[in-house]
């Protein structure tokens, strides 16, 4: 793995490239929201606990990297908002399991739909070979994402 303190000048301009590239899209990605109701914090936990299952909020505070206080009032108001539920833990009684709800699951596919066919559309100017990098370089980025 290149160490960039002392990488070449080639990998300091692959990561910045990398770096504008995923925040331009990130931004334009989130204008393709279907519940603008939602924050796009509330949408991550969602998309969260459908990728890994139901979990407590300290363990989805840690996934989100937000403090446990914050994820507290997150599945609060995901909860108030019919889109969570919170069962008792199997094995500590002092805790709860935060899950998706049917409406939940059914938002986030509608969401994921949106977005994947503005991609589609979206990369329908590239190339072959452009393709050919694109799915090369998904696992990567993939990857990258939940390091």
């Amino acid at each position: 793995m290149p160490d960039l303190s002392h990488g070449t000048a080639e990998d300091t301009a692959a990561v910045n490239a990398l770096r504008s590239a995923v925040m331009r899209l990130g931004r334009r990605l989130k204008h393709q929201r279907v519940d603008e109701s939602l924050s796009p914090t509330e949408m991550s936990v969602l998309g969260t606990l459908h990728r890994c299952g139901s979990a407590t909020p300290g363990e989805l505070a840690r996934k989100e990297h937000v403090q446990p206080p914050s994820m507290t009032r997150i599945v609060a108001l995901l909860e108030s908002k019919g889109l969570v539920r919170l069962e008792p833990h199997p094995d500590d009684r002092r805790q709860k399991v935060v899950s998706p709800t049917d409406v939940a699951e059914a938002m986030l596919e509608e969401s994921r739909r949106k977005r994947n066919a503005w991609l589609a559309e979206l990369a329908e100017g590239l190339d072959e070979d452009e393709w050919a990098r694109l799915r090369a370089a998904a696992p990567v980025l993939e990857k990258l994402a939940h390091l």
